[in-house]
């Protein structure tokens, strides 16, 4: 099946979609002319364009009792991310990635335990199982699913993450991490820091 992917993402991105993953690792490269390209990297602009449009600003008032450590809210519905830093003179926005099913969707309160630039990614048990065909380990780069920066969670297995396949973007995409563009995770990364509060509604 061809994937028409644009110039910024690699040939074979791993997907989070269990029907997609496999066989984007078996595509081979694809040849693309620029009118394709263009077409791909304007509907992407348009998709995200629509996406935030139907963001709404939050205040933190209703979701902590205070911004120690700053504090980081994913709406799991709206699919977004809210940050405010600890003395609330930061706010920012972002559209997410989220789970592909309620099943797969952890909700409440955790903290950022650990940060990571250029993360390496392992199947959860539970993902093996589903899918025993998926690589047992990928190192950072191109086709790594946690893109460039990872914020570790203080539940097992859960990240908020980037993603080299921008299309994730938006829509209900992952096997229960949170992700965001690799440029707005870039951006999470510097304004959080282990300790930093996490609300997942």
């Amino acid at each position: 099946m061809a994937h028409r992917l644009p110039k910024s993402l690699s040939r074979r991105s791993f997907l989070g979609s269990t029907a997609a993953v496999a066989s984007v690792l078996a595509a081979p490269a694809l040849a693309q002319t620029g009118d394709e390209t263009t077409e791909i990297e304007e509907d992407i602009t348009e998709r995200v364009r629509r996406n935030i449009s139907s963001f709404r600003s939050l205040d933190w008032r209703p979701y902590f009792s205070n911004t120690k450590n700053g504090v980081v809210l994913v709406d799991i519905s709206s699919r977004a991310l809210h940050y405010w830093s600890e003395d609330q003179s930061v706010y920012k926005l972002f559209p997410s990635s989220v789970p592909l099913t309620a099943d797969l969707t952890r909700k409440g309160r955790t903290s950022i335990v650990r940060k990571v630039e250029g993360p390496s990614w392992r199947p959860t048990p539970s993902m093996k199982k589903r899918n025993p065909e998926w690589p047992d380990f990928i190192g950072p780069g191109p086709e790594n699913p946690l893109g460039t920066h990872a914020l570790y969670l203080g539940w097992t297995y859960y990240r908020i993450h980037g993603t080299h396949d921008t299309r994730k973007i938006g829509r209900r995409s992952s096997n229960g991490c949170i992700g965001l563009y690799n440029q707005h995770i870039s951006e999470l990364y510097g304004l959080t820091k282990v300790g930093t509060q996490v609300l997942i509604i």
